[in-house]
């Protein structure tokens, strides 16, 4: 039996997250929480294995129930109508989030994530770094990737470049370690272009800080002293984007 925990000020969000929750019969036992006390007081007392938590309740939030709650051993889904600066957040920071209004397919692959406790490791950590990012004034410093054990946080700094690999993608950073992540390289150009990455080809996307030199015939050289190819229809770009980066 899983113990799911949804938390929500608005009726109708918690109609539809239990309409989706149907399909999963006597598998689960379903509690609901209207406010951030209540929330709290039932997390502590139940331990349930998955929580669907609201940013906005009434005059607080989900944080501050994250803030307050002393069992954190669940699998946390934020359901959100933030902006996207907030989005960027939970991107960085590896938790789970279903935009509202929840879709029915979005939901089902969170809830297959979070049966398996796929993303269970290390959620005082990511809460944290979520809380970190949430400002729009704050700039991202770290990114979380899935590992064998959890969870890994690598500086953005630190990060030389990203790799594709079918349907994987391979991050090299700065000391020479390679993490391989089950995401595409589109998803971190998504999230990484804004803090000077720079996708030169549709296999490799550079820090452009990490770059050494540049040769017009279309090749650019990283500290590691590796070159790779700039793409002829990306070279315009490229150059643009270079400049506070190099001297062409």
């Amino acid at each position: 039996m899983i113990t799911i925990a949804i938390i929500d000020d608005e009726q109708h969000c918690i109609d539809r997250v239990t309409a989706f929750l149907e399909p999963y019969g006597n598998q689960i036992r379903r509690l609901c929480f209207y406010t951030a006390d209540e929330a709290v007081k039932g997390i502590d007392s139940l331990c349930p294995d998955i929580v669907f938590l609201d940013v906005q309740l009434y005059d607080k939030t989900g944080f501050d129930v994250l803030s307050a709650i002393s069992f954190t051993d669940f699998c946390l889904i934020f359901t959100t109508a933030y902006e996207q600066y907030a989005i960027d957040a939970f991107k960085f920071s590896a938790i789970d989030y279903l935009l509202k209004p929840i879709d029915r397919e979005d939901f089902d692959k969170a809830m297959r994530k979070a049966i398996k406790k796929v993303e269970q490791a290390q959620l005082n950590e990511r809460i944290n770094v979520l809380l970190g990012h949430l400002s729009p004034a704050n700039i991202p410093k770290k990114i979380g990737i899935p590992s064998r054990e959890g969870f890994s946080f690598l500086d953005i700094s630190e990060i030389v470049r990203c790799e594709a690999n079918v349907n994987y993608t391979e991050l090299f950073t700065k000391d020479g370690k390679k993490h391989t992540v089950s995401k595409t390289l589109k998803h971190f150009e998504e999230i990484l272009t804004t803090y000077g990455f720079f996708r030169i080809h549709n296999s490799h996307l550079i820090n452009l800080s990490y770059v050494k030199g540049y040769a017009k015939s279309g090749y650019v050289t990283l500290i590691d002293n590796l070159k790779l190819e700039i793409s002829v229809r990306r070279k315009d770009a490229f150059i643009k984007a270079c400049n506070g980066f190099l001297s062409i």
